[in-house]
């Protein structure tokens, strides 16, 4: 290996070591000369809008547990890509952003497409932001982003790399990037281990509240799953999904389900009153949302929480912290925890409420599990049905569902695509709401070339529904813009590029959507709802 090569080569090499060769992005004329010279095994996802090309990669790592490599347009790029990064970065998703920089000489003069300040863009949202001080550092801040992104907790990473950088000579020695690895080993020391089982089996009624962390752990080993089920059974505990799930980290037709906590203060502290101690797994502690003021939990309650984040760990406001692998630990205490034999009966589901004037968000949830199929994977954007959404559907494996992690709108269409293509054999169900489809609909265009098997169900009730809810729970009932007009949802698909239909009766949806499972690409359900 000689030292005639270049920057990219170098690069490109280091990029097919981590099985990141497919890129998703937007081109511009900084990131002309990085794009053209890749070699033909590298894949160019093309989306139309930088919000989209973010929530399609994060849909694409979160089913392949891998990093992913995005490529934005220097400042204006990123900042299309921010409102998209907040989910991100709240569901530790390895993704790394590489945007392109003007001539560096240029940069200080603050040329068109001169990324000021590149480092600094993205924060508080990466793990890590720099732009290489030299052309020759560049191969090695790609190698530290990687590994910064992979290494527990994962997150989005940030490299800004100049036009001209990449095209100038290599360091010899960069090769042994390639052979670079970082693994993180923080399972449970014999003390702590004992001290959690002791916990667990000292516990009268213990809980569960298991997060994110599980789910994507179990994506990358199954067996996870059987643990955390395990873990459950033997302990005989009620097991709740923690508050703004944004992915299933156990069965919910398991009879241990309790549900998804309502992320608020009060709300919280209600739902685990009764239980004397609570096991936080793979979650914040915790993620509220509406603002109940009061106790965190009752009197007497112990709470302890075992992240992956020492960040999640630190900023909680109670509970005793352990910051250790989620996976290993959780087959420790699977293993470890007397089985108290005790198993509870089934769970049942009280049937969907209806309305004489139209079918309802419930409905078209049960409508959705009335079509079991084993291939499907569902994505929700519908913030209106959130709490209710794994309450009705059947979730019994990992990396079955998907929400924003952090509220962004704009993620459900654009991460249906993301998982429909590092996901080919699986048919993606997303049901995103009509104020939310607006922010990520160029994802559609995506759908339609790559022929992806997606079916979108745009839930459509004509506004901002959940802001609406939120209006009244506040007192303030008159606040305007939360009426939308009559959107085209079916003419904008068709104009993108992939099929459409309308219903305004379960029955007709009932019809629509068994069609579109059978469908060999995108397909979308414009679902009129009261």
């Amino acid at each position: 290996m000689g030292d005639d090569r270049t920057v990219l080569a170098a690069s490109a090499d280091l990029l097919r070591t981590h099985g990141m060769t497919t890129i998703f992005g937007n081109p511009g004329s900084n990131e002309l000369p990085f794009l053209a010279g890749l070699g033909n095994d590298f894949d160019f996802v093309l989306g139309l809008h930088e919000q989209a090309v973010v929530g399609m990669a994060e849909g694409y790592a979160r089913a392949t547990g891998r990093p992913v490599l995005v490529n934005l347009h220097a400042a204006s790029g990123t900042g299309n890509a921010m409102g998209a990064l907040t989910n991100a970065r709240y569901a530790h998703v390895p993704l790394v952003l590489l945007a392109g920089q003007q001539v560096r000489r240029t940069v200080g003069q603050e040329s068109m497409l001169a990324n000021v300040a590149a480092g600094t863009l993205t924060a508080p949202l990466t793990k890590f932001a720099h732009e290489p001080l030299a052309p020759a550092d560049v191969p090695r801040t790609l190698s530290q982003a990687i590994l910064e992104a992979s290494a527990h907790p994962q997150g989005p990473v940030y490299v800004s790399v100049p036009l001209d950088d990449w095209n100038e000579p290599a360091l010899p020695d960069d090769a042994l990037l390639c052979e670079r690895s970082v693994t993180v080993a923080g399972g449970l020391s014999p003390d702590l281990a004992a001290a959690l089982i002791a916990a667990v089996e000292q516990a009268e009624n213990p809980a569960l509240v298991l997060g994110p962390q599980v789910d994507a752990a179990a994506v990358r080993d199954p067996a996870v799953f059987e643990a955390i089920v395990r873990l459950a059974e033997k302990a005989d505990a009620t097991v709740y999904v923690a508050p703004s799930p944004p992915r299933c980290p156990f069965p919910t037709t398991h009879p241990n389900f309790g549900g998804v906590m309502v992320p608020g203060i009060d709300s919280v502290r209600r739902r685990l009153s009764g239980h004397d101690s609570v096991f936080v797994i793979g979650a914040p502690v915790f993620r509220y949302h509406r603002w109940e003021p009061g106790d965190y939990l009752e009197a007497g309650t112990r709470l302890w929480h075992l992240t992956q984040d020492a960040s999640e760990a630190t900023r909680a406001p109670f509970g005793t912290a352990v910051v250790a692998d989620v996976a290993a630990a959780i087959s420790v205490l699977a293993d470890g925890v007397r089985d108290r034999g005790t198993r509870r009966p089934p769970r049942k589901l009280t049937a969907a409420a209806g309305s004489p004037d139209g079918m309802t968000g419930a409905e078209i949830l049960e409508v959705l599990n009335a079509h079991v199929h084993d291939g499907v994977v569902y994505v929700n954007e519908t913030t209106t049905l959130d709490l209710d959404y794994l309450e009705r559907i059947a979730i019994d494996r990992p990396g079955r569902y998907h929400f924003p992690a952090s509220g962004g709108l704009g993620f459900g269409l654009p991460a249906a695509v993301g998982i429909s293509l590092a996901s080919p054999e699986a048919i993606v169900v997303a049901t995103v709401g009509d104020g939310s489809a607006n922010y990520g609909i160029t994802a559609l265009y995506t759908a339609a070339q790559r022929v992806t098997r997606t079916v979108f169900v745009i839930v459509n009730n004509s506004g901002y529904g959940a802001l609406a809810g939120f209006a009244q729970r506040m007192g303030v009932p008159d606040v305007p813009g939360l009426t939308l007009g009559a959107i085209d949802f079916v003419a904008l698909a068709e104009g993108y590029g992939v099929p459409g239909t309308r219903t305004t009766t379960r029955e007709e949806f009932d019809t629509a959507y068994e069609k579109a499972l059978r469908a060999e690409g995108p397909v979308l359900i414009d679902a009129r709802v009261v």
